[in-house]
């Protein structure tokens, strides 16, 4: 990059090799990975799951620990910094990357703000982090794209994953980043046949670690001996790979017909894209595989990835790395980038080891907030929250359909005849989407209602909504959430060309409803009570309220008999709590009081609405002169309606226009504090909570 002088003067920040054993034994670099190296947070997970697998074994054999390494590392993203305590974020592409979770573990593990390249703007030179309180500094970026998708202003103007501008806070010296665009150079395979010259011309020494004999296919003596040579030779791009023109392929002497006779079109078309290397099998290491005979050992070729970080006090070489172990008996080494299987890699020491976690290594600053919650993060726990609500509103309806199958047409207290509960609980599942029919049978409307996947409704339809909102957030919700909502989604998923009875689906509709408690649980008594979790309860304290407006609006209207109103206590999970108080049986106002206007039922519109009010008054305000903010004052329009109102009051208008403001409410949060809302981006020094 022009102009640009990175803090300190250090390009890089992370450097990572592949490497593998030759047949006489020596390592050799496979290839250089300084674009945006990752396999770090795999080689972290590995050794997590054995240290707690066999911590006596790592113990007793005192092998090498991680934790020092990560510490040097994180100290190195810091260095150079403006600001003593910087704002350092980890820059993914999404939930969609193929190295997602990776890059969230690590996040999470080094105490990064995970963000995506909306999560970011540019202001006054300098680059910010949207958050719900307002614009807050970035003082330091690890990437985890490519550098040509990071700036669409200045490098590719197609990206949709960078940050306009940011170039120039590189340029300016207010953002440290890691590794700095331009670094992914080292990684041209163009570069390999001259790195041991380079090395004694600028280091005075020769390589160390060597790669692999290669010849840049420019150089007409290099290219005779490729064309020679052709059929033991792996050919890959000169350059970093580039989309288009055959730049992106890579050749191995073990590739496909198709594959190898296009690769071969564009090594004729454009010789000097290519790079001829001799990689030569790889050594071999004991592998457990699985046969009718049972478990046996064979030898697998293997590659490691290792990792060095810059620190401020020089390079440091992580003891460990994370190893590639291929499922075939024989494999070109360029296809073990692609490898199945991993191992942890193993360092002994020959001194006692230290063996504190990484929060151990350094006393930090004490703080009771964890930072400024992104405006992304907060919009995909408020979906979240609403999702998970959903769901449990479609799976109570479910039920009660299952458990009203039977009944009769019943008569109401004023002796005229309606249709059956069954007809509103069917008609009210296709309204929702959760059916395509309200005339299907019994059992197969049940059944697509719960399980789905042709209806955007169905309870399963709105887990998987969930998760891919979670999906953004997995340094925010902790290990036992997760595993529960990927319970809750293994339960939903039944085959769909089987047909289930009643009673199955009755079973499978109430363990799941068990699943949603367990994570409503979770989020609630585990959720650090930051912005966070204020996002997550108030998307289902309005999706709650919405959907009991609805219940009452179906199962509670002015001729409603005590089938429906009965229905309607059970949808509100209320059965219970109004059979102590009211002993005469069901009546209309009595049970409208206590599923709309009683402010100590946690199911009531009314305990939801007071719980809105309360999340609100916590989150940031837009301003510092005091005055209530648009939503604020929308939501105490329905908590005084609910308050003052009567049960009488909530006929069909009433119950329309509580749901409708309902609805707007949830509209103006997202308009102030979400990514594509009008006052997102205003960058005021804002007063509440971080």
């Amino acid at each position: 990059l022009q102009g640009v002088s990175p803090p300190g003067g250090r390009w890089l920040k992370l450097y990572a090799a592949d490497i593998g054993r030759g047949p006489d034994g020596a390592w050799r670099v496979l290839a250089d990975r300084t674009q945006a190296p990752s396999g770090l947070g795999y080689a972290l997970e590995n050794r997590m799951v054995l240290g707690r697998t066999f911590p006596d074994v790592l113990e007793s054999l005192q092998v090498e620990r991680f934790p020092a390494f990560f510490q040097a590392f994180r100290e190195g993203l810091a260095s150079g910094a403006a600001r003593s305590d910087p704002r350092i974020c980890l820059l993914t592409s999404g939930p969609y990357s193929s190295t997602y979770v990776e890059q969230a573990a690590l996040a999470r593990y080094l105490g990064l703000m995970l963000v995506e390249g909306d999560d970011l703007v540019m202001q006054d030179g300098c680059l910010h982090v949207r958050t719900v309180s307002g614009l807050k500094r970035a003082d330091a970026v690890w990437r985890r794209i490519d550098g040509d998708f990071l700036d669409p202003l200045e490098l590719n103007p197609a990206s949709r994953l960078g940050i306009p501008g940011v170039i120039e806070a590189l340029r300016n010296g207010s953002l440290v980043m890691a590794n700095m665009p331009g670094s992914g150079v080292v990684e041209s395979a163009a570069l390999s046949p001259y790195l041991d010259g380079i090395a004694q011309r600028l280091l005075g020494e020769g390589l160390k670690l060597k790669s692999p004999p290669a010849w840049w296919c420019g150089d007409p003596a290099g290219l005779a001996h490729v064309r020679d040579n052709l059929d033991a030779m792996t050919l890959r791009p000169a350059a970093t790979p580039q989309r288009g023109a055959g730049r992106d392929a890579i050749l191995g002497p073990q590739a496909l017909a198709a594959e190898r006779e296009r690769v071969l079109a564009a090594f004729r078309d454009r010789p000097f894209d290519f790079v001829g290397q001799d990689l030569g099998p790889l050594s071999t290491m004991p592998a457990w595989e699985r046969t009718d005979r049972g478990l046996h050992l064979v030898p697998r070729p293997f590659a490691l990835r290792v990792f060095a970080a810059r620190t401020p006090d020089g390079w440091r070489v992580m003891p460990g790395g994370f190893c590639r172990v291929s499922e075939r008996e024989n494999v070109d080494p360029i296809e073990m980038r692609l490898g199945i299987r991993s191992a942890d890699v193993w360092i002994l020491s020959e001194n006692p080891v230290d063996v504190r976690h990484l929060g151990q290594q350094a006393t930090p600053r004490v703080r009771r907030i964890s930072g400024h919650l992104p405006s992304r993060a907060a919009d995909s726990l408020f979906w979240f929250g609403r999702y998970v609500e959903r769901a449990e509103a479609v799976i109570r309806l479910t039920l009660a359909h299952l458990r009203s199958v039977g009944d009769a047409v019943v008569t109401d207290i004023s002796g005229d005849t309606e249709a059956p509960t069954a007809l509103r609980i069917r008609a009210l599942l296709e309204e929702w989407g959760a059916t395509r029919s309200a005339d299907m049978p019994t059992a197969a409307l049940a059944q697509e209602a719960l399980v789905g996947r042709e209806v955007h409704g169905s309870a399963r339809a709105h887990v998987i909504s969930a998760r891919t909102n979670a999906a953004t957030l997995r340094a925010r919700l902790s290990g036992e959430a997760w595993r529960v909502l990927a319970d809750l989604i293994d339960l939903l998923s039944l085959d769909a060309a089987r047909a289930f009875t009643e009673s199955q689906l009755l079973g499978r509709a109430e363990r799941a409803l068990s699943h949603i408690a367990a994570l409503s649980g979770l989020t609630h008594e585990n959720m650090n009570r930051a912005a966070g979790w204020h996002f997550v309860d108030l998307g289902r304290r309005i999706e709650r309220a919405i959907n009991t407006s609805a219940f009452t609006l179906a199962f509670a209207h002015d001729e409603a008999g005590a089938d429906c109103l009965g229905v309607l206590l059970s949808l509100t999970d209320s059965q219970v709590t109004y059979g102590a108080r009211y002993m005469q049986g069901v009546a209309l106002d009595p049970v409208r009081d206590m599923v709309l206007l009683d402010p100590y039922n946690p199911r009531s519109v009314a305990f939801q609405a007071e719980a809105i009010g309360r999340h609100l008054a916590e989150l940031p305000a837009l301003s510092a002169d005091g005055i209530p903010e648009p939503h604020c004052r929308l939501a105490a329009r329905i908590v005084a309606a609910l308050r003052s109102g009567e049960a009488a009051d909530f006929d069909v208008v009433g119950l329309t226009r509580i749901e409708d403001d309902l609805e707007r409410l949830a509209d103006t949060i997202a308009g102030r504090y979400f990514p594509n809302g009008p006052h997102a981006l205003r960058p005021e020094k804002l007063a509440g909570l971080a």
